[in-house]
């Protein structure tokens, strides 16, 4: 939502709701047919590990091979360093055939081996082992039964076992990405609300609309998702069940209701709201349904998120000119400024360990994501180098991935960036427009 942002702060003086109305019809005309996916970057750096090809006896789906799932998603999480195939010496698919030789002559530290059995009645037998190649000894094994369709999701899961027992906390690949799809037809634009594996397969509709849909954001427990809908040229906040589609609009306050973020313990919604006439930072209630107003600024105060404690929200503001990050108590108080570097600061989110700020940022080169050290007194930025013009940036549960939304040419992508900014990967649709992605906090099966 960054370019919307950045048109919100140019004008000031228009109705906010007329801002955004006008400024979703800028995303492509489209119509997504499937996903790829494709890997960017250099060297990594990172724990050297190689993933053997599984064997298999009769996997009807070349697009699911589990090994290759596996080394994408470890290798886009930028904390390991995935030996080619090529460089290896063997290929074994059990543990009686591995030669750690071979594995320490090509300096890798990790090894996955597994294989693939047909069951029969489209039941098929995974297992899997993580090694080490020194001590030559099993770190992890698990053995799966899937049906076909969930091949992939079982390489995720491997991937979540071989990252939780190689760097000491969960994975996130085995978790959601939900995000908003922009299509258009003969009769006008078409509104998807979506959620997919966390490597873009497997897209699910929640909700189809003929109406602008914006600013998905997660419950913590993943059950609900809050939305903004522009219906009969207002704004309003929904709540929608993810399993039954049920869904709620939250008080209907007039003038702008947006930009809506769930508190840790799922009680509390932050919204901003300019029911008073100027765009400020909201508490919401669920369960009163009271709006506790927290900021108080000529300026337009938007885009507020929590602190993963619940105690602080930090939110966009141009009150000092250019849109700058600022943090403010939860309950009310005095807002302080953070960022300082650039021209343009907005969007911001929490790493889950809540040490950093991600956020849009143009530090001189475009629209990218940036960086700022929670404490930092500077308020320096610190900008990732990407491919594109970002314009919407989430945390993945890990901390060690973020998801954002880029345009690329003329083409809108959704694209994770491993946190030390080695590793982009980007989730390729053949047409229409994707935006505003963010990751589930939590595991679940589709």
């Amino acid at each position: 939502m960054a370019r919307q942002t950045r048109q919100r702060y140019v004008r000031q003086g228009m109705a906010w709701y007329l801002v955004i109305a006008l400024s979703i019809f800028r995303f492509e005309s489209a119509g997504a047919q499937g996903v790829t996916i494709e890997v960017t970057g250099g060297a990594y750096s990172g724990i050297p590990i190689s993933v053997v090809p599984f064997s298999i006896n009769g996997l009807p789906d070349p697009n699911h091979q589990p090994a290759e799932i596996i080394e994408s998603n470890l290798r886009a999480s930028g904390r390991f360093d995935v030996i080619p195939e090529k460089l290896h010496l063997s290929r074994p698919d059990a543990l009686n055939e591995v030669n750690f030789r071979d594995w320490r002559i090509i300096k890798s530290e990790a090894l996955v081996i597994g294989n693939i059995v047909n069951l029969g009645n489209d039941r098929y037998e995974i297992r899997f082992r993580l090694l080490d190649v020194f001590s030559e000894t099993q770190l992890v094994g698990k053995k799966f039964v899937v049906p076909a369709n969930n091949m992939r999701q079982a390489a995720h899961q491997i991937s979540d076992a071989i990252y939780e027992q190689m760097i000491g906390r969960p994975g996130d690949f085995n978790k959601a990405i939900a995000f908003v799809n922009v299509r258009s037809t003969e009769e006008g634009k078409t509104y998807r609300l979506q959620i997919a594996d966390s490597d873009g397969w497997n897209p699910k509709t929640i909700l189809e609309s003929p109406y602008a849909i914006l600013s998905p954001s997660w419950s913590p427990d993943a059950n609900r998702i809050a939305y903004v809908s522009i219906e009969d040229n207002r704004t309003r906040i929904f709540i929608q069940n993810v399993w039954t589609g049920e869904r709620m609009a939250i008080n209907e306050f007039e003038g702008l209701n947006t930009a809506p973020s769930w508190s840790p313990d799922g009680r509390k919604l932050a919204l901003t709201l300019s029911r008073d006439g100027n765009p400020e930072i909201y508490v919401y209630d669920i369960t009163t349904k009271i709006a506790k107003r927290i900021t108080r600024n000529p300026a337009i105060d938007t885009e507020a998120a929590w602190s993963p404690g619940g105690d602080t929200l930090i939110f966009s503001s141009g009150r000092a000119g250019n849109p700058r990050i600022y943090s403010v108590p939860a309950d009310g108080g005095e807002p302080t400024r953070l960022t300082r570097s650039g021209n343009y600061n907005a969007g911001p989110t929490f790493s889950p360990d809540g040490r950093l700020i991600a956020m849009i940022t143009n530090q001189g080169n475009g629209y990218k994501i940036g960086l700022y050290s929670v404490g930092d007194t500077s308020g320096t930025v610190t900008e990732l180098s990407t491919a594109g013009e970002e314009e919407f940036v989430r945390f993945s549960p890990s901390g060690d991935m973020l998801v954002f939304a880029t345009t690329v040419g003329n083409q809108s992508r959704l694209s994770t960036i491993s946190i030390n900014g080695q590793v982009q990967r980007f989730l390729k649709y053949e047409d229409g427009a994707y935006r505003e992605p963010t990751w589930s906090p939590i595991s679940f099966n589709q």
